[in-house]
């Protein structure tokens, strides 16, 4: 998956009321920064610290407030962090449609944002063909690193704050699975330093819970990572997943 555009690099100033950001560029200084929307609704923990790198793309709509969306982010080890959430389930099509998640490889019929299950969710994708049953598919961009180690690569955890909105979309897979649907939990790792990911039991235990009871009942959990660059980003390999 290409930016549509060239990323701009400046630095971090702030991130505040959650979706805005002033960073500095060569076209603006600390006392007038450049305001650019932040994508991301999350605690962002680990990926917004003043004084990183920060890549924002811009765009041509008239319409737009803020003309700048921030993209990626530089940690002070080198790490490159997509924090556009929005960028997880294109990069998703894109290895589905080109057949690179070998496991789901044999389904050539891909509808997004299908409405599913009894609590009024939206599936991310909705796989058929073959002869398999039907398999649904939910996206989670990873960005949260346990640096206690301090050393590069490392232990990745979704999500980074309780989220009922995940806990959810997590029983609707076992409810998937139980109505003999093929359910797959695919964890989008969106960060460089991230070898490994797992649920996030100190952070939100009904969430890490409900994991631990959907494999049991057969969902499927993967975790696949992005190479993230200025010029895009693909998924090149699985990590390992364990609760």
């Amino acid at each position: 998956m290409q930016f549509s555009s060239s990323l701009c690099r400046g630095q971090l100033i702030r991130r505040y009321k959650r979706f805005l950001a002033d960073v500095i560029h060569p076209g603006s200084s600390p006392e007038a920064p450049l305001t650019i929307h932040c994508p991301n609704t999350g605690k962002m923990t680990g990926c917004a610290e003043p004084g990183w790198t920060v890549y924002f793309s811009t765009s041509d709509n008239q319409k737009r407030k803020y003309a700048h969306t921030w993209e990626l982010v530089e940690n002070r080890r080198g790490d490159l962090i997509c924090v556009n959430t929005g960028r997880a389930n294109p990069l998703v099509a894109e290895a589905l449609a080109q057949k690179r998640i070998p496991s789901l490889a044999q389904y050539d019929d891909i509808k997004a944002e299908v409405r599913y299950g009894n609590e009024g969710s939206r599936i991310d994708f909705l796989l058929s063909g073959g002869d398999e049953p039907d398999c649904y598919v939910e996206v989670k961009s990873v960005t949260l690193l346990d640096e206690t180690a301090g050393e590069p690569g490392g232990q990745g955890y979704f999500p980074d704050t309780e989220s009922v909105r995940a806990q959810k979309h997590v029983r609707e897979l076992i409810d998937c699975v139980h109505h003999g649907h093929r359910a797959v939990l695919l964890f989008c790792v969106l960060h460089t330093g991230i070898d490994r990911v797992s649920p996030a039991q100190h952070l939100d235990p009904v969430y890490a819970g409900l994991v631990l009871e959907a494999l049991t009942a057969g969902v499927e959990c993967q975790a696949w990572k992005a190479d993230i660059s200025p010029e895009g980003m693909t998924l090149i390999e699985q990590l390992p997943f364990a609760v």
